[in-house]
C-alpha cells in the first residue's frame, strides 16, 4: 500500500524544514509519498522547500495566490496517488509518530477512515482552555447535526481510504474542510475510528492561524454540509459499498 501524506504550508518558515526531515524518520507501515502545497507564502517558505525538494523525493506545489488551508488541502487529494490519504501540519503541533496507528489501522482493515483524537481520555495533554472550549463545542454541534459521534472533529489527523475520498467533491477554502468532510462521510457507510494522539497547541505569536472568526464560519458550514438536501452527485461517485440510501438521495 502507498500513503499520500498532503501537507499544507502557509508561512511556517521556522517549522516546515524540520517537519519534513521529522516526517522522513518516522517508521511508517507502508511507502510513503509527501505533498507539499504552499499556499502562497510570504515569510520564506517556498524557497525552504524548493531547496528540501532538491535533495529529498518530495512532490512540492505552490498556490499561484492564496486561497486557504482547505484550498491547499484539496490541491494536495487531487495529486495524491496513495491508497491511503493522511494531512499533516507544517508545524509541531501533533506528533508525526502517532499518525503510524492511524494508518496501520487502515492497513490492517479495521477502519475506512481515522480520525486522531486531541481529547480522549488515554492522550495526557494539557490544552488551552479557549480553544479547548470552543473545539469541544464545534464537535459536539457536528456530532448532533452528522449523527457521528466523535470526541475530535476538528483534529488534523484525519486518514482516509483513497477510493473514498477521492471522489467526493469539497467545497472549503479555509478551515471549513474539517466540518465538512465529517459531513459527507456521515452520510457513507463507513468505518470511522478513533485513536488518541498527543497535542502540542502553539499560540498567536507562535504562528496561530485559526481564529474566532474561523469558529463561527464551522458553525454556518455545519449546518450547510448537514442540513442541506440539494443534489451532491460526488457522494454517488463513491464505490457502491460504502454508499447508503440517503447518499443515493443527494
Amino acid at each position: 500500500m502507498l500513503l499520500s501524506l498532503v501537507i499544507p504550508v502557509y508561512n511556517e518558515a521556522r517549522h516546515v524544514r524540520d517537519v519534513l526531515l521529522r516526517l522522513a524518520t518516522v517508521d511508517w507501515p507502508c511507502e510513503v509519498e509527501y505533498i507539499v502545497i504552499d499556499d502562497c507564502s510570504r515569510d520564506g517558505s517556498w524557497d525552504i522547500i524548493e531547496a528540501y525538494a532538491k535533495d529529498h523525493d518530495i512532490r512540492a506545489v505552490r498556490q499561484p495566490v492564496n486561497k486557504g488551508k482547505g484550498a491547499a488541502i484539496r490541491r494536495g487529494f487531487e495529486l495524491a496517488t496513495g491508497d491511503i490519504i493522511a494531512v499533516q501540519d507544517a508545524d509541531f503541533e501533533y506528533a508525526p509518530e502517532d499518525l503510524v496507528d492511524l494508518v496501520s489501522a487502515i492497513i490492517k482493515d479495521k477502519a475506512d477512515i481515522v480520525y486522531g483524537s486531541r481529547y480522549r481520555k488515554n492522550s495526557p495533554n494539557v490544552h488551552r482552555t479557549f480553544h479547548y472550549a470552543v473545539n469541544r463545542l464545534l464537535t459536539l454541534m457536528s456530532n448532533l447535526l452528522s449523527g457521528l459521534y466523535l470526541s475530535d472533529m476538528e483534529t488534523c489527523y484525519k486518514v482516509f481510504r483513497a477510493e473514498i475520498l477521492k471522489p467526493i467533491k469539497l467545497e472549503c477554502d479555509r478551515f471549513g474542510f474539517e466540518p465538512e468532510i465529517t459531513a459527507k462521510i456521515a452520510r457513507l457507510k463507513v468505518r470511522v475510528h478513533e485513536y488518541p494522539i498527543q497535542y502540542f497547541p502553539r499560540n498567536y505569536l507562535e504562528g496561530k492561524k485559526i481564529s474566532w472568526k474561523d469558529g463561527v464560519a464551522a458553525v454556518w458550514f455545519m449546518l450547510k454540509f448537514n442540513l442541506r438536501r440539494h443534489d451532491d452527485p460526488s457522494l454517488r461517485d463513491v464505490p457502491a459499498k460504502y454508499r447508503t440510501a440517503k447518499a443515493e438521495r443527494l
